[in-house]
């Protein structure tokens, strides 16, 4: 019988991988990320995996290359077409309408799967994980200073190498219009040297060919008009204000030929890159658009959002040496069970910052301490036969060899175990 393998681009996830392993990487930004969105009292949303494919085409454009190229699309027994997420923004503003939420304020994440079918390579997967925040019903001003204020915690918390943060500004919607007459214009005669996909581009969102990944129309477009001429004085100030305020925190640079790839970004946008990525260096990104709860039906609702591509993210933290506090506790003898697992549930109530790790096996001593060495734990609490009789346990230390090993009472033990 044929074996049954995952599908391509499709990973199997373990926490309990090496220190190397992409997968331990992952659970470990998962739960650091969601801590600094707890910090920013944001609240969770969870949207379904599966909306009605309408959602994705007027989100993210008809032309764009999610709904032409990438979106997994089917029809279900009622012949409705449906398709898996392949991003969070628009199943949360679909939600929000949904709900009647959208004439009030909202701070949300949120954290799930995506899929999208493209060609799979590193940081890149056909199912993958993504983290996101929206901020809604605010208009432009604080916000914009809020989420950069929360990408620049995320750099910290997590060291990123060579990072930088990329900000723009598309501006209004008639500054937009005046730039993308211009670059028509300054285009026109150039069309012959343009690929099928950016023609596309510069026909429906001519933006959008300042995104193209073709080098021959970035070389072109090195002589196209700059949109900082065609915005407002208080955008540039926005982006300057921005820039001067974090800059002694985070790299920041204002790129004025930045824009994103959905068609529902307006004004402010951003993106964080880091050489370490290679030539697909960005690994996180987004920006404000305030007209796609109006587009998908709703009423007006300014909106700033982000997404982060926690696979990418992850490989940027391979070498991360950030962990929790890990303890073994050991016991040695089954009739110790029943009070040593009363005494291993009263520790972890004493301390949440502690990860105890409730060894379960009938091994040996030997065995008991080498799984303890390898899940990292820095202390063993060991219980045997001599050290229940007497109410004791031995506190025996893994990682730092000069310190000794030392038997204590379980009061002794519960202070220890408050103190770390």
């Amino acid at each position: 019988m044929d074996k049954i393998h995952s599908l391509t681009g499709m990973l199997d996830l373990y926490e309990d991988g090496d220190s190397s392993d992409l997968s331990k990487n992952i659970f470990e930004t998962e739960k650091r990320i969601k801590k600094i969105f707890h910090n920013y009292y944001l609240k969770e949303i969870r949207t379904p995996a599966l909306e009605d494919t309408n959602l994705f085409k007027r989100s993210a454009g008809d032309i764009s290359d999610i709904v032409n190229k990438e979106i997994y699309s089917f029809h279900d027994r009622n012949e409705k077409s449906i398709s898996l997420r392949p991003e969070g923004t628009a199943s949360v503003i679909r939600s929000v309408i949904e709900k009647k939420l959208d004439q009030s304020t909202h701070k949300l994440w949120y954290m799930g799967p995506m899929w999208r079918y493209e060609r799979p390579q590193k940081g890149r997967y056909r199912q993958f994980y993504q983290a996101g925040v929206e901020i809604l019903g605010y208009p432009e001003g604080a916000p914009e200073f809020e989420m950069v204020s929360l990408v620049c915690s995320i750099v910290e918390e997590f060291n990123i190498p060579d990072c930088t943060l990329k900000i723009n500004h598309l501006g209004s919607q008639e500054n937009k219009k005046a730039y993308c007459d211009a670059l028509i214009k300054f285009l026109e005669p150039l069309k012959k040297n343009l690929d099928k996909k950016d023609l596309e581009r510069l026909a429906r969102n001519p933006l959008r060919v300042l995104d193209s990944k073709n080098q021959d129309t970035q070389l072109i477009l090195k002589d196209a008009p700059s949109l900082k001429e065609f915005l407002e004085p208080k955008s540039i100030e926005l982006l300057e204000a921005i820039k001067n305020e974090f800059s002694d925190i985070c790299n920041i640079e204002i790129d004025y030929t930045l824009v994103r790839g959905l068609d529902y970004y307006s004004g402010f946008v951003f993106e964080a890159l880091s050489s370490n990525l290679g030539a697909q260096d960005s690994f996180l990104g987004g920006g404000r658009y305030d007209d796609l709860c109006s587009k998908l039906g709703g009423k007006e609702l300014p909106s700033i959002g982000m997404a982060i591509g926690i696979e990418r993210f992850a490989s940027l933290i391979s070498n991360s040496t950030h962990s929790d506090k890990i303890l073994s506790f050991i016991t040695l003898g089954s009739t110790l069970e029943a009070k040593t697992y009363k005494i291993a549930h009263r520790l972890r109530s004493l301390n949440k910052n502690i990860i105890l790790d409730m060894q379960l096996s009938d091994s040996s001593l030997k065995a008991k301490l080498r799984r303890a060495n390898k899940s990292g734990s820095e202390y063993a609490i060991i219980v045997g036969e001599e050290e229940f009789n007497s109410d004791k346990v031995i506190i025996k230390p893994l990682k730092d060899e000069l310190k000794e090993q030392q038997t204590v009472s379980i009061d002794e033990l519960f202070d220890f175990y408050k103190a770390l």
